[in-house]
């Protein structure tokens, strides 16, 4: 599985940051590993495309509903139980601001692209496809109220040099 750290690392680093200060929740990452299919792991998604002259990519991030009815609850100091408009609103919201501080990060690395406005998908067993064939890496996070996953999936666009 090809695995560009370069390009992971911020992702993996805004969704623990946006995770323990506005969401008040506590994350360990998984070990990542390669999506074989496009079955989404969790019961409701947030994806988002990022695309540049040099560089396509897509983030999405899958909830369990647990884990999402708990990060909306201390987000907005609620009692939600359910997936319900404000759960499907706070993934949007969580989509856009983990793309948005990754994004900041890897403009640093030398990365430029623009993003798209986030879609949500929700239902067991959805399906989320990705915006380029390239592999998608999977990072699995758990929290004490559930499990969520970030994919990535990203392609450079310029031809590279062959020796």
């Amino acid at each position: 599985m090809p695995l560009n750290i370069d390009f992971v690392t911020p992702f993996v680093k805004s969704t623990v940051d946006f995770m323990t200060t506005m969401a008040q929740v506590e994350v360990k990452a998984g070990k990542p590993f390669a999506k074989t299919d496009i079955t989404a792991m969790g019961e409701v998604t947030g994806i988002i495309s990022m695309v540049g002259e040099k560089h396509t990519a897509s983030l999405a991030i899958s909830f369990t509903k647990s884990a999402i009815v708990a990060i909306t609850n201390n987000m907005l100091g609620g009692t939600i139980k359910e997936l319900e408009m404000d759960v499907i609103d706070t993934v949007g919201e969580v989509t856009n601001i983990v793309t948005g501080g990754a994004k900041k990060l890897l403009v640093l690395k030398g990365y430029k692209f623009g993003i798209s406005l986030p879609s949500v998908i929700l239902g067991k067993g959805h399906s989320v496809v990705h915006t380029t064939k390239a592999p998608v890496v999977v990072i699995p996070f758990s929290t004490d109220n559930g499990d969520f996953f970030i994919e990535i999936c990203s392609m450079s666009l310029k031809k590279e040099k062959v020796n």
